[in-house]
């Protein structure tokens, strides 16, 4: 297939570019390089003859109908977005416009772009979104594709609202649509303001280790790979108008999954002292969901997928990554953002 990414020098669209390219997909990287992108994540695949990059936004309509002409993809897998919940709450509005109306953008040029095309079958647009726009589940529950949207944050609800677009975009024009709402990512190239790669940069640089509240909330850990795979997999056999849950099938408090890393990081790179002593409480999060839990069942009885990390295999896989790449961590710690407490404005 020839794909079209957005988003694609991001953690995850670069995690699903480096797997379509092994696939033996041909794709286009379009990707604004905003302060979370790095092109060093796909640096690997750079050379690769099915590889093209192209600096663009997703809300500059007239670029995103010159890429589509210029490289007639069979599919678009949209994952281009604002994603982190503590910038949200500083600053709602860059969230709604990249993920909403950049969305619109998207989907208005996709739409052409099909219509022009003859209405081929087998075109597709594929909407990558989060299991936070369903909200906050209490001790028991799972979400599923039928659940009521309840999102608590500016992120989430940006990215509710984009789902919906979406929707609203294959029921009333027909454009071949999927949708997929994952579970909390983890894993190598994540940019260091989400909590796996602070917890490993703040230890191995000796500083706190922040975890807001109580450290009792509690995710679903879904590594990035195992996400990639399911993404393409959903992609190329998943059913029009569908969307599915994808999960990582490893709930574990926030206070639990610190210790966890601490652990492998005592292990792995011993310090003077154990890194757990550098754990500490901070100022919770404003609106800060209780638990996050998937029922996979769709996925996995409709497409044959399950993940294939453990948080043992992932945690530790993703720790040595890090420790083998401080180079391309170290680049990015004078970003916007990095080493500070976002998200505490109310």
């Amino acid at each position: 297939m020839k794909i079209m990414v957005t988003g694609g020098a991001g953690f995850i669209g670069s995690a699903v570019i480096r797997r379509a390219i092994a696939q033996g997909h041909s794709v286009v990287n379009v990707d604004a390089l905003t302060y979370a992108s790095c092109l060093d994540n796909v640096a690997s695949v750079a050379d690769a003859s099915g590889y093209a990059f192209k600096k663009a936004d997703i809300r500059d309509a007239g670029a995103m109908t010159s890429i589509l002409e210029q490289y007639q993809p069979d599919a678009i897998m949209h994952l281009a977005a604002e994603s982190h919940v503590d910038r949200s709450i500083d600053g709602p509005a860059a969230f709604i416009d990249t993920n909403i109306t950049g969305t619109y953008v998207l989907l208005e040029a996709a739409r052409a772009y099909w219509l022009n095309s003859d209405k081929p079958d087998s075109f597709r647009f594929h909407h990558i979104s989060t299991d936070e726009v369903f909200g906050s589940l209490g001790e028991t529950g799972y979400f599923t594709e039928d659940s009521p949207y309840q999102p608590n944050s500016p992120y989430s609800a940006s990215k509710a609202g984009s789902d919906h677009l979406v929707r609203a975009w294959r029921e009333t024009y027909g454009l071949p649509v999927v949708v997929t709402n994952c579970s909390n990512n983890y894993g190598p190239f994540q940019f260091p303001e989400k909590l796996v790669p602070v917890v490993i940069l703040n230890a191995l640089s000796g500083k706190p280790i922040p975890i807001y509240g109580a450290g009792d909330n509690i995710r679903d850990w879904l590594h990035v790979e195992d996400h990639a795979e399911a993404l393409l997999l959903v992609l190329e056999k998943g059913k029009l108008g569908r969307s599915y849950n994808i999960s990582g099938e490893n709930e574990m408090t926030n206070l639990d999954l610190v210790k966890m890393l601490c652990a492998i990081l005592d292990r792995l790179k011993p310090g003077t002292t154990p890194y757990a002593d550098l754990i500490t409480f901070v100022t919770d999060r404003p609106g800060h969901d209780r638990r996050y839990a998937i029922d996979p069942t769709r996925i996995r009885e409709e497409l044959n997928w399950r993940p294939s990390y453990t948080p043992e295999t992932g945690l530790e896989q993703s720790v040595q990554w890090y420790l083998d790449n401080r180079a391309w961590l170290s680049a990015l710690q004078a970003r916007s953002g990095v080493g500070e407490r976002l998200g505490i404005t109310k």
